[in-house]
């Protein structure tokens, strides 16, 4: 199994204002929050990993993969102008982004669940984490995308990868260039339009796996809804019809179920 290493020079001319790759370190969020704690302006930088030991997911779940399986990415996006109840839908658009990319260059067709995982059927091929930065308005938003991760090494039972899922084409520096583009030209248009514009919630609602379907939400403090997801409001935040009301969640753990369950 091929896992050349990245390389800077080759990636120098995508639209971003500071790209650096790592060798390992523990999470690419945590590194590039760090840097704005010291006072380095991060918005439009992007960090990659190799490795990270202690990639973090929502809730504090930990996730770690093989160096060179995955690629392991954090951006800085300035959100000036952005009210914050616009910032909700950076991890949507970063996964409707992903699942874009992944299409163009590998013919893989994926799905977003709500709100920051992306689905080959029921397998988990990338999540995705964003974390605000403070006190100036920035946001860290990070993802990783399982490349040549095989069904062994996955920390996981439910992840899959692409190469897992038979995709051809395993070149991270293509996957990188591809989803840096799609990703910089939605946020773009989402800090030009103050949010999600309309053009931005039809292309969620598209690729949304969770949208009609049957889902459970278990909400802070462990309280449960379920019923069926049926809409994704200007916030970002997920509406469940359980029957007797229509809810509205903007946090919480998310689980598709069968009809019958």
């Amino acid at each position: 199994m091929s896992r050349t290493p990245l390389n800077v020079a080759s990636l120098s001319e995508l639209p971003v204002r500071r790209l650096d790759i790592v060798e390992t370190t523990g999470s690419t969020n945590a590194d590039l929050l760090a840097r704005h704690t010291a006072g380095e302006d991060i918005r439009g930088a992007v960090l990659l990993a190799e490795h990270q030991s202690a990639g973090r997911g929502r809730n504090g779940r930990s996730w770690s993969a093989p160096p060179r399986s995955q690629i392991a990415l954090s951006i800085g996006v300035g959100t000036d102008g952005v009210p914050a109840g616009g910032w909700g839908w950076l991890p949507l658009l970063t996964g409707v982004a992903l699942v874009d990319a992944v299409r163009d260059t590998t013919g893989i067709e994926a799905g977003v669940k709500w709100p920051n995982d992306v689905l080959v059927d029921t397998g988990k091929l990338a999540g995705i984490l964003a974390e605000v930065a403070a006190p100036e308005p920035v946001i860290v938003v990070g993802l990783g995308l399982n490349v040549t991760l095989t069904a062994e090494e996955a920390p996981d039972p439910r992840a899959t990868s692409l190469q897992m899922l038979g995709a051809a084409m395993l070149d991270r520096e293509v996957l990188v260039a591809a989803i840096l583009r799609e990703l910089t030209t939605r946020i773009e248009r989402w800090q030009a339009a103050a949010g999600p514009d309309p053009a931005l919630i039809e292309d969620y609602r598209k690729r949304s796996l969770t949208l009609g379907n049957r889902v459970r939400a278990v909400m802070p403090g462990g309280r449960e809804i379920i019923g069926i997801a049926i809409d994704i409001d200007t916030l970002g935040r997920l509406s469940i019809d359980t029957g007797t009301e229509v809810a509205t969640v903007s946090a919480g753990d998310i689980t598709h179920l069968r009809p019958a369950e």
